[in-house]
């Protein structure tokens, strides 16, 4: 516990009922209600009060009760001066209660005083109401100078006793309200990471998709414009159509792979292996999580449509290799001595960007350029994305190779 928390204000939690069972506030009522009957008996027991004067400890009874609440409120919030104000209060109808000679009630009521001081006032203001108190009880002469002693200082340890228990109390209710903040605010982030991976999910399988599309229907324009047979535009234009239904089975995977629902990899990428792409498979075989498998696909789809895009019937080879912690995929394409097409430049030019966004999330990378570059380390970094490839006719080859903790 904090200096601040035994020496200032105790927290407004500490002065309230918090965190407090309600079997608790059951035994706190019942216990000032003995106090309550226990002050009106003993003024009774005085006789007294008289006639009229009969109605006096119930109505002094009222104005304790009274005088309590405010300064209950008020040292909730933290107002010194006016929290002085109801213990001034209980003390004049303490020494009214002296006067009239319910001496007991008197000290009982003086007694309350220092323990509601000492309870909720700064220590400083709250000695000093104590020790104003021992003063008047010693000056009453209400018992022997030991009794009194004995008695007062039990109500200065019982009273900052229950104090740091209340701080106690209150601490720990805020601990808990913490937690439970911390754990709602947990929740909600890993709903709204939650919402972004499938985001993330279906945006790329629609931008693989609508990519691959788009080649073929771009060939097939060319062709028309370049009086082409009907047959041959007719076989682009069926496999546009040919990649919108593998886009919608995609998306279904996608979903089912977020689902847990997750084929191994490998049949994947053998599907993927056709028109000149070769798949190879080096290290033991082992289901990836649904993160890392994902970003393999993707990356796998990304790379084998750039290949046809940008170096259209030059071979490629996917390589899947398991190693400790991580997997490796590598896809290398061989180049081409054709003359530049239009192709190459469809697409938005932030695929392989995303790969690499989406690698980095796993802790992964991925290096993409020239196969001579990437092999060296040397030149990953070389406009790897978009249209503009560094793999120009006569090159040797374009490399994308993704990295990623499995």
């Amino acid at each position: 516990m904090s200096i601040g928390a035994m020496t200032g204000w105790p927290s407004k939690e500490a002065l309230t009922r918090v965190g407090v069972p309600p079997v608790r506030t059951a035994l706190d009522v019942l216990l000032w209600a003995a106090l309550a009957c226990w002050l009106v008996m003993s003024a009774y027991a005085a006789k007294v009060f008289h006639g009229w004067g009969v109605v006096l400890p119930p109505l002094g009874l009222l104005c304790f009760a009274a005088a309590a609440l405010l300064f209950h409120r008020w040292t909730v919030e933290r107002r010194l001066l006016p929290s002085l104000a109801p213990l001034l209060v209980i003390a004049l109808l303490g020494g009214g209660a002296y006067g009239a000679g319910a001496e007991g009630t008197a000290v009982l009521l003086w007694v309350l005083i220092a323990f509601l001081a000492l309870r909720g006032l700064p220590p400083a203001p709250a000695v000093g109401v104590w020790a104003v108190l021992l003063a008047v009880i010693l000056l009453a002469e209400v018992g022997s100078l030991l009794d009194t002693v004995v008695t007062m200082g039990a109500v200065l340890l019982g009273g900052y006793t229950l104090r740091l228990d209340g701080q106690a109390r209150a601490a720990g209710f805020l601990l808990l309200a913490q937690e439970r903040a911390a754990r709602a605010a947990e929740a909600e982030s890993a709903a709204l990471a939650e919402r972004a991976r499938i985001a993330r999910e279906i945006h790329d399988v629609l931008a693989h998709s609508l990519s691959a599309q788009l080649v073929h229907l771009e060939a097939a324009r060319l062709q028309i414009e370049g009086g082409y047979d009907r047959e041959q535009v007719l076989r682009r234009v069926v496999e546009a159509r040919g990649m919108a239904r593998l886009g919608l089975v995609e998306t279904r995977q996608a979903l089912a792979a977020l689902r847990g629902g997750l084929a191994p990899v490998e049949d994947y990428l053998r599907e993927l292996a056709v028109d000149g792409v070769r798949a190879e498979f080096a290290g033991e075989s082992r289901l990836l999580d649904a993160d890392a498998s994902q970003a393999v696909r993707r990356v796998a789809q990304e790379a084998v449509t750039n290949a046809r895009k940008h170096a259209p019937g030059a071979a490629v080879t996917m390589r899947l290799e398991y190693g400790e912690g991580a997997v490796t995929l590598e896809i290398r394409d061989e180049g081409t001595e054709e003359t530049g097409s239009e192709l190459g430049a469809s697409g938005s030019g932030y695929g392989l960007l995303g790969m690499r966004e989406r690698a980095e999330l796993l802790g992964g990378s991925l290096e993409a350029g020239p196969t001579a570059s990437v092999d060296e380390g040397t030149g990953g970094d070389k406009d790897p994305y978009g249209s503009g490839r560094c793999d120009r006719p006569g090159t040797k080859g374009f490399t994308v190779r993704l990295r990623v903790p499995a």
